[in-house]
């Protein structure tokens, strides 16, 4: 009988522990930030989101082991953190919040500011909510006059060729928007971002559709696996610029 009396008193203890644990963690965020944390700590409290009464240490250190980095945690699907023993769909609710709450925050960034100071920033966005997307997504960035964004669209899904994208659609609902500039986006399921000969025409065709509008084209995005192609950087938009006005003028 002493045994059974003595295991409530050990589970009570534990929990003890652990709720202390957690108490601790959460007033030194408070009163410090992030300073002084631990990656895997991050990743604990985030977990204890949804589980507010589960110790998630160890699956916070697993979590780290597995993806590397907090920045590999925080990316990584539903899916691929329940592979983890003991993260269930409520513990992986803290870090898909973060994530949301991250994507609206660098959208709400964007909003604010020009493209032409911003190029990073906007691909940093593009870059969160097109991740995990396994097939080809075409997405249009609408600017005002001042190339602050007023509205981000996915226009086309499925493999892309000059055929599946159309200027018309594109043009239609710049002018619904009452946009002066675009910016193209889409991503490359395979990682690598470097541009397809069917990349280069689209964006041809499109900058042809635009000048006859009157509406600038800023750029044109192609997102890898943590990297991208930036016709602008490379200097294509102003070469294809030439090449349309040169067409424009026979």
């Amino acid at each position: 009988m002493q045994s059974e009396f003595l295991k409530p008193g050990k589970v009570g203890t534990s929990l003890s522990i652990r709720e202390g644990h957690r108490k601790r963690l959460r007033e030194r965020f408070i009163k410090s930030g992030l300073k002084g944390f631990h990656n895997y700590e991050i990743v604990e409290l985030l977990l204890t989101l949804g589980s507010p009464r589960k110790d998630c240490k160890l699956q916070a250190k697993e979590a780290m082991k597995r993806f590397k980095t907090l920045r590999g945690v925080l990316e990584a699907t539903a899916e691929e953190l329940q592979e983890i023993e003991g993260i269930g769909p409520h513990n992986a609710f803290g870090i898909k919040l973060a994530q949301e709450v991250a994507r609206e925050f660098l959208k709400e960034r964007i909003m604010d500011k020009p493209f032409y100071r911003s190029s990073q920033e906007v691909f940093d966005y593009l870059y969160h909510s097109m991740r995990d997307l396994n097939t080809e997504v075409f997405k249009v960035i609408f600017l005002d006059a001042q190339n602050q964004v007023i509205e981000v669209e996915d226009l086309f899904e499925g493999t892309l060729t000059a055929s599946s994208v159309y200027p018309r659609e594109i043009m239609k609902s710049a002018i619904k928007h009452n946009a002066a500039s675009l910016i193209f986006a889409h991503n490359h399921p395979s990682g690598n971002p470097a541009p397809s000969e069917s990349d280069e025409e689209i964006t041809r065709d499109l900058l042809l559709a635009a000048s006859v509008m009157q509406i600038e084209v800023l750029d044109h995005i192609i997102i890898g696996e943590n990297k991208y192609f930036s016709f602008a950087d490379d200097g294509l938009i102003e070469e294809f610029e030439l090449n349309v006005m040169s067409l424009r003028r026979k």
